[in-house]
């Protein structure tokens, strides 16, 4: 079985491509500047990056989640959230969206359950905030596995 090396970027996605770097950027600040709460939102970049197997950004997203206030305890639990008390249920709504938008292709049928029980406790504009939420993070997720992004360890 042959390995790949995860240590050597290919292109760098912000020298290489300014003008898409910036776009990408400003949907980022934009998300962040959103009503979506800023600790749920940490939760859910890790989440997605956990399903999307990007290190950089769970590295990234755990020490600003730390950062901003949470706990270690659940960072640990986030990858079993559906089995940890530590999770109340609006960020139960908000992970299982994120499970299921992160899976979309192989879990389309997921969709419809998760944005149902998400919109029970969100309003809509933290709803559309929380979809955007997301669809960034899986695009830097993407973005940064495809050109193997590494992070100082």
């Amino acid at each position: 079985m042959t390995t790949t090396s995860t240590t050597r970027e290919r292109v760098d996605i912000h020298a290489d491509a300014r003008a898409l770097y910036r776009a990408q950027s400003a949907l980022d600040r934009a998300v962040a500047e959103s009503a979506i709460d800023p600790k749920l939102h940490e939760l859910v970049k890790i989440r997605a990056s956990q399903i999307n197997g990007c290190a950089y950004c769970i590295d990234m997203h755990t020490r600003d989640a730390l950062s901003g206030g949470e706990t270690q305890r659940r960072l640990f639990a986030l990858s079993a959230w559906r089995e940890s008390p530590l999770f109340e249920e609006r960020e139960r709504a908000a992970l299982a969206l994120t499970d299921a938008v992160t899976l979309i292709a192989t879990h389309a049928d997921a969709i419809d359950p998760a944005y149902e029980a998400a919109a029970e406790h969100f309003s809509s504009e933290e709803l559309a905030a929380l979809l955007y939420a997301i669809a960034t993070i899986g695009t830097w997720n993407r973005l940064a596995v495809a050109t193997h992004a590494v992070f100082e360890p």
